[in-house]
C-alpha cells in the first residue's frame, strides 16, 4: 500500500541530489528562533503555523524552513512522538486496497493526528493519497505541496554525504520518508556523533549511505531526562 501512496507523491529529484555540493543552507536555529518569536516578523510561529494549517499555497520556501526548524522551540515538540491514531491507522496502510466507505474515517484520522504533529510526513502523504480516491483533487493538490514543501525544506539543510552536512531533521520516521521518496533500502543504522547514518548495500547506490544530523532530537530528550 505505501509504495502505491507514494507514487502519487514523488516528483522530487533523484538520487543525485544526495551529491550536490553548495546547494543546501544549514539551518540557523538561533537567527530562526529569534525570527519565529518575533511577532512583527514574517515568520512569527503562530501565524505561519496558522496558515501552514488552512493549507495556504503561498507560503514560501523559507517559510517552511521556519515551520519546520522553527517546530523544535515550540513546547509541543518531542523527539519521539507517535500518532495517538497509529494503531487504527495501520489498519488501513495494510489494506489491499480502500473501500470509499473508508475514506472519509481515514481523513478524519490522519486530521485528527495532524492536529497533534503538523510535521507527520507519513500521516501528510496518506492523506493526499486518500484525497485524490475520494476525487477531491483540490485538497490532494494542497496536500501534496504541504508534503513536497516539507521534504523540500528538509533536502535544502544539507547533502547528507557527512555528519557535518547531514540533512536536519526533527524526528527519526523522516529520515525513513525520504528513503521511501527515492525509493532507497538501508541496510543499518549507527549513531555517529549528532548523526544517523543509514548506510546501504555496498555498490548498490551512488552513495554508501546517508547522514541525518539529529541534533535537536538529542537535545530534546536531554531535556526530557532532566
Amino acid at each position: 500500500m505505501m509504495r502505491k501512496i507514494l507514487l502519487i507523491a514523488i516528483f522530487l529529484v533523484g538520487i543525485t541530489a544526495f551529491a550536490q555540493e553548495n546547494n543546501f543552507k544549514i539551518p540557523d536555529y538561533k537567527a530562526i528562533e529569534k525570527a519565529i518569536q518575533d511577532k512583527n516578523s514574517s515568520y512569527y510561529y503562530p501565524k505561519l503555523i496558522e496558515r501552514l494549517v488552512k493549507n495556504d499555497t503561498l507560503l514560501t520556501h523559507d517559510d517552511y524552513r521556519h515551520l519546520y526548524f522553527g517546530y523544535v522551540f515550540q513546547p509541543k515538540y518531542n523527539a519521539f512522538w507517535r500518532s495517538p491514531d497509529e494503531k487504527k491507522l495501520r489498519e488501513f496502510y495494510n489494506k489491499e486496497q480502500l473501500e470509499t466507505k473508508d475514506y472519509d474515517e481515514v481523513i478524519n484520522l490522519i486530521n485528527h493526528s495532524l492536529s497533534d504533529f503538523p510535521f507527520d510526513l507519513k500521516q501528510l502523504n496518506f492523506l493526499g493519497y486518500v484525497y485524490h480516491l475520494k476525487g477531491d483533487d483540490d485538497l490532494a493538490q494542497k496536500t501534496s505541496v504541504k508534503f513536497h514543501s516539507i521534504i523540500n525544506a528538509i533536502l535544502s539543510s544539507g547533502d547528507g554525504q557527512k555528519c557535518e552536512s547531514g540533512f536536519h531533521v526533527i524526528l527519526v520516521d523522516h529520515e525513513y520518508v525520504l528513503l521511501n521518496v527515492f525509493e532507497l533500502e538501508s541496510k543499518s543504522q549507527s549513531l555517529v556523533g549528532n548523526c544517523d547514518f543509514l548506510s546501504f548495500e555496498k555498490g548498490k547506490y551512488k552513495v554508501d549511505g546517508i547522514f541525518f544530523n539529529i541534533e535537536k532530537m538529542l537535545e530534546n530528550e536531554m531535556k526530557g531526562l532532566k
